[in-house]
């Protein structure tokens, strides 16, 4: 049976998150009607990362098995063509070995969060980014940004409903930069915790207002109380932007 590795984008708005949801439209949903409305299977979608309710993804990865012979352009094809007027589109389709799996396989996930950070209030970017009208400090940001990375235990970083085993991860890479009206945090890890990115950028905003200092970014990563961190950033910045494989 061919498995199906694709690389998809979506626009998290009309969602409750990627996974299937009882009461509520979700990404997986739409990718499984159209496999169904494609082929005549019922499958299951398997994705690198669930993203939560209104974030978005540049390059989700998932997969899928299929009885039906078929080639990568057309499965690419038959899918966004059942998929639309959904905002979901699958970019790349390619196959792959039975031992493939987009989330147990997976080796690294990506998250990119947006600020647009002007007086002027959001007119395209409604939804799709954080709107911060006061002068942020990107320099001071990033500073604060690296007392996070390596390996900690993100207590004061993890949502209340957070389901994993433990709080402690290994951040390998966070930083933050000015993009001209922006503010850009990328982060990598092997995998993050409930909420912890949008967690992590609502207390470096913190520092790049002037309330904060680094040294209060490290206080609160030690004290191990949600409490103790920042307010979680709204989902609207926030994208999945890569996951990567051996």
């Amino acid at each position: 049976m061919p498995r199906w590795k694709l690389t998809v984008e979506y626009d998290g708005r009309p969602y409750q998150g990627w996974q299937l949801q009882p009461h509520g439209p979700s990404v997986q949903a739409c990718l499984e009607e159209a496999i169904r409305r494609f082929s005549g299977e019922v499958v299951r979608v398997h994705a690198a990362g669930r993203t939560d309710a209104g974030v978005h993804a540049l390059g989700q990865v998932c997969h899928f098995d299929l009885e039906k012979p078929t080639k990568a352009d057309t499965v690419r094809d038959a899918l966004n063509f059942h998929l639309r007027p959904e905002p979901v589109a699958v970019v790349t389709v390619e196959a792959v070995d039975d031992d493939f799996h987009a989330r147990l396989s997976c080796k690294g996930r990506a998250y990119l969060y947006r600020i647009v950070n002007r007086r002027a209030p959001l007119a395209l970017d409604i939804g799709r980014a954080w709107h911060i009208p006061t002068v942020l400090d990107a320099d001071a940001m990033n500073e604060g940004a690296q007392r996070l990375v390596g390996n900690h235990d993100f207590t004061s970083f993890r949502a209340s409903i957070c389901q994993a085993k433990s709080p402690v991860k290994t951040l390998s890479l966070l930083t933050v930069s000015r993009v001209g009206q922006e503010i850009h945090m990328v982060a990598r890890a092997r995998s993050f915790l409930h909420h912890q990115i949008r967690n992590m950028i609502g207390t470096l905003r913190l520092v790049g207002e002037g309330k904060w200092t680094p040294d209060d970014v490290t206080r609160a990563l030690e004290a191990r109380d949600r409490a103790a961190a920042g307010q979680t950033a709204p989902p609207d910045g926030l994208y999945f932007t890569e996951a990567w494989y051996e």
